[in-house]
């Protein structure tokens, strides 16, 4: 018997099966990923004013007018996804983390300053996540616990889970530590023109790195339980309990 004669076991059919569960589990992390964290147009969004800023700034070396410009594209990109009727979270933060940039720049009168509010930011982030992690309410889970509709059950009820959580939310933080590292030594030594455009360039590689490390920690981890069917399953049954009682005769 040749090998395209034998027989399919069970255990081929098990293997196959695992196989499929496992490639589902990754096609599911990474759409969760993607909508949770903006995905493309969520990291052009996020690019873009900065980008807009240090260009304008390198050829007139204009505060003023590359503030302008960069708080415009921000709310343009707003108007669009609202006139699409698109999700404008990252939008929005991205609007709100700009004015913030151009009116400290403003009062200062350093066009550094209008990337100082987002390192604060990063920092906040980063020990958020570092903290979070230790404390054993690692802040990647908050975030994704929704998007995978299993809200906290990886708590309690998924270990697997909870500890790639974890190990995804000390990348997180580590990613972001590192990204300060270079950024806010350079805040106080470089020319705006040179740390603008190194500020540009650390936007995407950090969150593309710390984005993949979530990939692969969630995909080997258990499968979420989708607390949402859980709830939906108990309300049915509970009208299928109350509907049975109705139909009984009064004693």
């Amino acid at each position: 018997m040749t090998s395209f004669d034998k027989p399919t076991t069970d255990q081929d059919a098990q293997d196959a099966q695992a196989h499929q569960d496992s490639r589902a589990t990754k096609e599911v992390t990474e759409a969760a990923l993607f909508e949770a964290f903006g995905g493309l147009r969520g990291m052009v969004e996020t690019v873009l004013p900065g980008l807009l800023f240090v260009t304008i700034f390198t050829i007139n070396k204009d505060l003023h007018t590359s503030a302008i410009a960069a708080l415009a594209v921000s709310v343009v990109l707003v108007a669009v996804r609202l006139i699409r009727r698109d999700t404008v979270k990252h939008a929005f933060s991205g609007v709100f983390g700009v004015a913030f940039g151009v009116v400290f720049a403003m009062m200062t009168g350093n066009a550094k300053d209008f990337y100082l509010p987002g390192m604060l930011y990063t920092l906040g982030l980063a020990l958020a996540y570092i903290i979070t992690a230790l404390a054993g309410v690692p802040l990647i889970g908050l975030i994704l616990g929704p998007v995978f509709k299993e809200n906290l059950s990886w708590r309690t009820r998924n270990p697997g889970r909870k500890k790639a959580y974890t190990k995804a939310s000390w990348a997180w933080g580590l990613i972001l530590l590192g990204k300060c590292a270079i950024l806010f030594p350079m805040y106080w030594w470089a020319d705006t023109t040179k740390f603008g455009w190194v500020l540009v360039a650390l936007k995407i590689p950090p969150f593309l790195l710390a984005v993949y490390l979530t990939w692969v920690f969630l995909a080997k981890a258990p499968p979420p339980i989708d607390v949402f069917a859980e709830m939906e399953a108990e309300e049915e049954a509970e009208k299928a309990r109350k509907a049975a009682a109705a139909r009984q005769p009064e004693a």
